[in-house]
């Protein structure tokens, strides 16, 4: 089997039909996991994304159109295939209309499943052309939220739809763009990316646009713009919220009429560019505050791509942070670096509000000032300058939980351990066991403003 075989999600509580229907797959050339529940399935999904799933109608406990739901409310471009041997219409309706892919009634004939499977593969992905995984090198992930969002940048490359790119600073927003770009028709063009937010208003016409000899002082040559600069490939306005509103004006002329007029010129000149944005803020709070123009933003925001947090991915932290200590002991010539257990589980705790940016610096600092070879967690704590770790262990934010919620019943009830046990479900000795665990004690509560 080939390593890029595409890999398929197989669920179904009958263990022998989930066996015969994989060794049909697997025959077909495809890599396939499999699952005997919905909620095993679920978990198969946190770890690995594949490129479909093919579920059982009927389960016990959670059944295929519950396991699509909870996919598709964090994958909702992973295609779902559901099979049932109690097939009606209004179930295969019910099923399409909520964005299953493809209703099949066993028992089917391998044919019509195998066709099915490579129709719903291609809506997966957009062809490779040959690319391999190329076209996102530099995008380290196992996460199946960021594997799912490529999934939808892949299928969006391949038109020439523009596309606006939302996610906090330091996530990454310009590889994905690149991403874009060299998974496009447009690869062998240039790609051209320009921080709307880095050039003063004054000059950012001419940037984008170009201006002619003796147009403003210092104008001393003719030069092309930005746009012209990117013929025939992608144009990368980074944090595009950020630009002014007079400059919004003439871009979204550019957009529309797809020509481009320099700066003390009379002439247009006609550009073939794909628009790819980005940006960190809501844009719909600047249009609401006057500082977007709304035409503008349904020019740009074809297609919405959300980037998640470093936060949000915390599998990939291990992934990135020893990417990045490969590269800074190539940079430094020390080839047997490593983070202490602690380190990494410093890494893996921490807030990372500057997201990937900030973890590269954090690494970067913690192997300049490492005297050994095994980078300790006091370096990586003293990088992060925090004390605290962003994730919590479960045990102490059980703690916390529970002593908050006790505090919370005490200041309802005044303190009243008789009514603060009935709002809790638990009777007074429990109670009064789990106010001894957290040194609480009801008098101090006897002042509170009692809740109706």
């Amino acid at each position: 089997m080939s390593p890029e075989a595409p890999k398929i999600l197989l669920v179904d509580d009958d263990k022998d039909l989930l066996q015969l229907i994989a060794m049909r797959l697997t025959a077909a050339g495809y890599a396939v996991v499999t699952a005997d529940s919905g909620e095993s399935a679920l978990a198969s999904l946190t770890v690995s994304r594949p490129q479909l799933v093919i579920t059982d109608l009927r389960m016990q406990g959670m059944d295929g159109l519950a396991l699509f739901d909870a996919i598709h409310r964090d994958a909702p471009s992973l295609p779902v295939v559901i099979l049932t041997a109690h097939g009606t219409i209004p179930e295969a309706v019910t099923a399409t209309r909520r964005g299953v892919f493809s209703f099949l009634t066993k028992p089917f004939e391998s044919k019509v499943l195998l066709d099915t499977v490579s129709d719903a593969l291609r809506l997966s992905s957009a062809p490779s052309g040959g690319q391999g995984e190329d076209w996102r090198s530099g995008i380290i992930t196992r996460s199946p939220a960021m594997e799912d969002l490529l999934a939808q940048a892949r299928r969006v490359a391949a038109s020439d739809a523009s596309v606006c790119i939302y996610g906090q600073s330091g996530t990454g927003k310009e590889l994905l763009a690149r991403a874009i770009h060299r998974s496009s028709r447009r690869a062998g063009a240039p790609f051209v990316a320009v921080n709307c937010s880095a050039i003063p208003e004054g000059l950012l016409e001419s940037e984008l646009f170009g201006h002619k000899k003796g147009s403003f002082t210092g104008a001393t040559q003719d030069r092309r713009g930005l746009f012209q600069a990117a013929e025939g490939g992608t144009l990368f306005l980074d944090e595009v919220g950020d630009m002014p509103l007079a400059i919004q004006v003439k871009l979204l002329r550019a957009l529309e009429e797809r020509v481009v007029r320099p700066v003390g010129s009379n002439e247009a000149i006609a550009v073939d560019v794909r628009i790819v944005s980005a940006t960190h803020r809501r844009l719909e709070e600047r249009i609401a505050a006057g500082e977007f123009r709304e035409d503008l933003y349904y020019r740009l925001n074809v297609v919405k791509l959300s980037l998640p947090a470093l936060s949000e991915r915390r599998e990939d932290i291990p992934l990135l942070a020893n990417h990045f200590l490969e590269r800074m002991a190539e940079r430094y010539g020390r080839t047997r670096l490593a983070f202490s257990p602690e380190a990494m589980q410093r890494l893996v705790s921490a807030s990372w509000p500057g997201n990937v940016r900030q973890l590269l610096n954090v690494v970067e600092q913690s192997v300049a000032l490492s005297a050994t070879d095994v980078v300790p967690v006091s370096l990586v704590s003293q990088a992060l300058d925090v004390r605290d770790s962003g994730l919590t262990p479960l045990d102490e934010a059980r703690r916390a939980f529970e002593r908050d919620y006790l505090v919370r019943i005490l200041k309802i009830t005044s303190g009243n351990v008789t009514q603060a046990a009935r709002l809790a479900g638990r009777n007074r000795t429990e109670f009064y066991r789990l106010l001894e665990r957290h040194a609480l004690e009801p008098g101090m509560f006897k002042g509170a403003a009692q809740v109706h």
